[in-house]
């Protein structure tokens, strides 16, 4: 992919809307059936699981208690069974799909060949430029015998700096006093 130098904006949709010829392209998704990632189907396993559990729980407990005492007894062991399994086991099945499958892969698309539309825009017809004009006036009214000759500037004198004149003024000496 590529990025502006000096802004970093994905150039990906300019270099399509150049190419469509400056209509936007129309995505549709690849064609084939909907493939749910493994992520997604053991977070889905792990919901439904939560959900098994939500229903047979309960159930198992009122027939546990109308149940004769020895088949009762089987009861009560199965919905605590059942509740380990579907509350525990249901969200460590979505954790592990969270953390350790994989995810779905990021759609691709495929852009359909741009079409004229009526309400698409198209380039004004423009007749071509005449030969070649130029923007500056004609020769003849820049004639350059009319301009002077700049000065030499190599023969003027240069100033002197302010550091001579002190400089100078450090070399004297002054007079002892007596």
């Amino acid at each position: 992919m590529r990025f502006c130098s000096r802004c970093g904006f994905p150039m990906e949709g300019a270099m399509q809307l150049l190419a469509s010829g400056g209509t936007l392209p129309t995505y549709y998704p690849p064609q084939g059936g909907k493939t749910i990632s493994p992520r997604r189907k053991g977070v889905k396993q792990g919901v439904l699981l939560m959900l098994i559990g939500a229903v047979l729980v309960p159930l198992l407990g009122v027939f546990s208690s109308f149940a004769p005492f020895r088949i009762g007894v089987a009861f009560e062991f199965f919905c605590a069974a059942a509740a380990i399994l579907c509350f525990v086991g249901g969200p460590l099945r979505m954790l592990f799909a969270a953390i350790f499958a994989e995810g779905a892969p990021p759609p691709q698309f495929i852009a359909r060949p741009p079409q004229q539309y009526p309400h698409a825009y198209a380039q004004p017809l423009i007749a071509p430029p005449p030969a070649r004009v130029s923007a500056l006036p004609p020769a003849a009214a820049n004639t350059t015998a009319s301009w002077r000759q700049r000065p030499q500037t190599a023969e003027i004198l240069q100033p002197p700096s302010v550091t001579d004149h002190t400089t100078q003024l450090l070399d004297k000496s002054e007079p002892e006093a007596k």
